[in-house]
């Protein structure tokens, strides 16, 4: 077992690693194999979306995930703490060696014209009336953390607009990774996503986490992988 990163980070503006974290730690040491023998030929671009603590970006930097010296990472958040905190968790756990760029960005606005190998996103899927906008300067500092968590109706506004824009996100051999909670019925969702005749989609792990089901699914195109 991978060792999980040391974390320290403001829980009050920044959502603190729980058992949605740890069970995409543990489905990316599981398709660490696999992910490293599908890129081993190229210089990987590996982006998390809604990066929070770090500690994902962090765990992928530390163990070579998908190949080792031959990766650069890409951190994109809306939530400059977040951003903070997720080079700090870096810097704490000795990544200094590995190219890390932090990006402010509402979701994947930031990757046009970029094309990534390596997605992974613990979106906000807790349902709510809508999703929160971004506090304003001068705001409490502790409304960012509702940005982490809410999803909207279903819990599933924000991964929606991600899952539209997957196509002009993935390179051709790219993969995605995205938790889910059971709320947001992602049986549906990846049914939906198979129909359209362009996705793969493969539930690579779940876990019972409270009163709670968690699980992620990988989406690459078909025949990708």
């Amino acid at each position: 077992m991978l060792p999980t990163p040391y974390v320290r980070c403001d829980y009050d503006t920044v959502y603190e690693p729980s058992e949605d974290s740890f069970l995409l730690l543990d489905a990316l040491e599981e398709e660490r194999a696999s992910l490293g023998a599908t890129f081993q030929d190229k210089l990987s671009i590996v982006c998390e979306l809604g990066p929070g603590s770090g500690i994902i970006t962090t765990f992928m930097m530390q163990n070579g995930i998908p190949t080792k010296d031959k990766s650069i990472y890409l951190a994109a958040d809306i939530s400059p703490w977040a951003l903070e905190a997720t080079r700090d968790t870096a810097k704490h756990n000795s990544c200094n060696g590995t190219y890390l760029e932090p990006l402010q960005s509402d979701l994947a606005s930031c990757l046009k014209g970029r094309e990534v190998d390596l997605l992974v996103f613990n979106p906000p899927y807790v349902p709510a009336e809508h999703v929160p906008e971004a506090p304003r300067m001068g705001e409490d500092h502790r409304m960012w953390l509702d940005l982490a968590l809410l999803g909207g109706e279903d819990g599933m506004a924000v991964t929606k607009r991600l899952l539209d824009q997957l196509d002009n996100i993935l390179s051709k051999k790219g993969v995605a990774y995205i938790l889910f909670c059971a709320r947001n019925r992602p049986e549906e969702v990846a049914q939906r996503m198979r129909h359209n005749g362009k996705w793969k989609v493969d539930l690579i792990m779940h876990r019972k986490a409270g009163w709670e089901v968690l699980s992620v699914y990988r989406f690459c195109r078909d025949n990708a992988i």
